[in-house]
């Protein structure tokens, strides 16, 4: 160990800090499963700002201020991506301040076993570390609990969003049995909306709960079988159909459209475009629902006619935060549908691809064949500048 004042030892021994930071981090519940990268996830960075946040003078007066949580917060891009990335990927708040309790013991170990004396000056290097790692904790922690709020807000939106459209298609095909009650129609097909809408709102809850145990993290879980994504298609279309009956949605097919994917998160992925589609066109026009099928992929458009959207929106339109953030509190139009449907291509190894240009608004999902791995995929965004 190399002895020196303690932000200069903090830089010349980060290496054995980390080390010692990853142990520790690979004991609790989360991090066993966690590699190398990612249980280091931003604590060189945070050293380093801890380090030079002990360097920088600051007056008796800022001091006193510091240590009563008077001054403002620096927001360190450091310890607030770790709260971030930490929130992400299931740590509990215990387990998280746990891991700046461990940092703030092995610093003040090692630096303390190689001193030949403690005395003043060493003694405002103590009060400077502990003030940083503090200032950390606090920006970590706001981070995080801004992730976890989102969370539930998100959860809470999805679960009203995509539960919306089974039961309105519910309601409208309740209304057209009650109006051919006398006329003897064969009603089985409005029957049958009937029994997969209410399917799809069993399995919706099921989902909502798996989603929000894993905080809505990257990965979304998958069950892949057999299925012909035609019927996928006809079945959502006969659904959203029922459920904005005004709306003319037309259907073709090209080539193969079987393969090995699961059918209920694809049918949720493809409920939310078609009905973004139904809710925000022009529905004197038709929505145009087209699979394409060849050797390498299947891919789903649904295109229609509308108002252009703006590149900056087109940017956003993946991220369902809005309502979050405080952007919108109107939580019919948070954009969630979109972002379950990101959430569900890429968890296939998919991307979507989005084009919005004179009047005509266009999303295109591409579902490899083959079992790929799950990396996050480039999404073409294309706009007029007119919106």
């Amino acid at each position: 160990m190399t002895s020196a004042r303690l932000s200069k030892f903090i830089r010349q021994n980060a290496e054995p800090i980390l080390s010692e930071w990853e142990a520790f981090a690979r004991t609790l519940p989360r991090g066993s499963s966690m590699d190398v990268d990612a249980l280091r996830d931003h604590a060189k960075a945070m050293l380093e700002d801890i380090a030079s946040d002990m360097e920088t003078p600051q007056t008796e007066r800022e001091r006193s201020d510091k240590s009563k949580g008077a001054q403002p917060q620096r927001h360190t891009v450091a310890a607030t991506e770790h709260g971030h990335a930490r929130a992400g990927s299931g740590f509990t708040v215990v387990e998280m301040v746990a891991e700046f309790r461990a940092l703030r013991a092995t610093v003040i170990r090692l630096w303390t076993a190689q001193l030949p004396q403690f005395g003043r000056v060493e003694a405002d290097d103590l009060i400077r570390f502990n003030e940083a790692i503090d200032q950390a904790v606090a920006e970590s922690l706001e981070r995080y609990a801004g992730e976890i709020n989102e969370t539930r807000e998100r959860f809470l939106a999805i679960l009203g969003h995509d539960l919306k459209n089974p039961l309105g298609a519910i309601a409208a095909s309740v209304s057209l049995l009650r109006e051919t009650a006398s006329a003897g129609a064969d009603r089985s097909k409005v029957i049958q909306i009937i029994q997969n809408s209410t399917l799809r709102m069993t399995n919706l809850v099921a989902d909502m709960l798996e989603l929000a145990l894993s905080r809505l993290g990257d990965d979304m879980p998958v069950r892949t079988s057999e299925v012909n994504l035609r019927d996928v298609i006809e079945r959502v279309v006969a659904e959203i159909g029922a459920t904005y009956p005004t709306a003319q949605i037309t259907t073709s097919f090209h080539g193969d459209l079987a393969g090995r994917w699961d059918a209920a998160r694809l049918t949720q992925a493809l409920t939310n475009l078609v009905a973004n589609a139904a809710q925000h066109g022009d529905l004197s026009k038709p929505i145009h629902v087209i699979g394409r099928g060849d050797r390498t992929e299947v891919s789903i458009e649904v295109r229609n006619s509308g108002p252009t959207i703006d590149e900056e929106r087109l940017r956003q339109l993946f991220e369902g935060r809005s309502a979050a953030r405080g952007e919108s509190r109107d939580r019919r139009h948070l954009g969630l549908g979109l972002f379950i449907v990101d959430k569900i291509v890429t968890a296939h190894g998919g991307s979507i691809d989005v084009r919005s240009a004179n009047s005509e608004t266009a999303f295109v999902v591409h579902l490899p064949r083959a079992e790929l791995e799950r990396k996050p995929k480039v999404r073409s965004l294309e706009s007029s500048a007119s919106a």
